[in-house]
Parts: structure tokens; C-alpha cells; sequence
């Protein structure tokens, strides 16, 4: 059984193509997915049966064996470091919480600093 990676797949128009291990290109049918899997990234890895048709190789009954390593998650910070920046931020909001309750919004610097830093430490959590 022939095996490759996906070198694109189009989830709009229903197509892509897989780079087989010897270097071809094999046409990709959405119909050649397993029933229910979701749109297969590029670097996936796959195994396939193969027809040849008149526009050359296409890959009949896809079979997906691995998913490709995610970037974020090879750049994701270490659980050790994520509790310093989490303690840091409980203390930024517990900062701006007291600035709410005296009845006054944060200066606009320190609203820009409190969604900077949400936003950031969202980022690293979602990663």
C-alpha cells in the first residue's frame, strides 16, 4: 500500500494532492477520505490505494496515519513557566478589579497593558 504526506487539500472545492514517498503527485478526492474525518492538514501522513486514470495516479481509499507535529505546540511554554505568568496576571487583574470598585475605569495605558497581556496569555494557553 502506497503511503505519502498531503501536500494541500482545497475543503471548498473538494480536492488536493498527496506527495507519495517516491516523490509523485497523486490526486486527492474528498470521496477517498474515511467518512467522518475532518480536513486533512498538510504533512499529514497517508496511506492509499491507487488507481491510474486518464489524468494520471489518484488516490482511492485514504487511510490517515498520522496527523503532522503542530507548530504551536512544539513552541508551547512549559507548565512551570505558564504558573509564573498566570500568577503575574491574577495580580494585574486583581489591580484592575480594585480600580473598578472605586468606581473608575484604568487609564487607557493600563487598559491597553491588561488586553495586551490577556490577549498574549490566551495565545500561549491555546498553543
Amino acid at each position: 500500500m502506497p503511503t505519502g504526506k498531503i501536500r494541500f487539500f482545497d475543503e471548498e472545492r473538494g480536492f488536493g494532492f498527496i506527495t507519495a514517498d517516491d516523490g509523485a503527485d497523486v490526486f486527492l478526492h474528498v470521496s477517498a477520505l474515511p467518512p467522518g474525518s475532518d480536513t486533512p492538514r498538510p504533512g499529514t501522513k497517508v496511506e492509499y490505494d491507487m488507481a491510474e486514470t486518464k489524468r494520471g495516479p489518484s488516490a482511492l481509499r485514504v487511510r490517515i496515519t498520522a496527523a503532522p507535529p503542530s507548530v504551536a505546540k512544539a513552541h508551547r511554554k512549559k507548565p512551570e513557566d505558564m504558573v509564573v505568568i498566570i500568577e503575574d496576571l491574577i495580580k494585574l487583574l486583581d489591580e484592575t478589579s480594585n480600580t473598578l470598585r472605586r468606581g473608575r475605569y484604568p487609564d487607557r495605558r493600563s487598559a491597553g497593558k491588561v488586553a495586551q497581556v490577556l490577549r498574549a496569555v490566551a495565545g500561549d494557553i491555546e498553543a
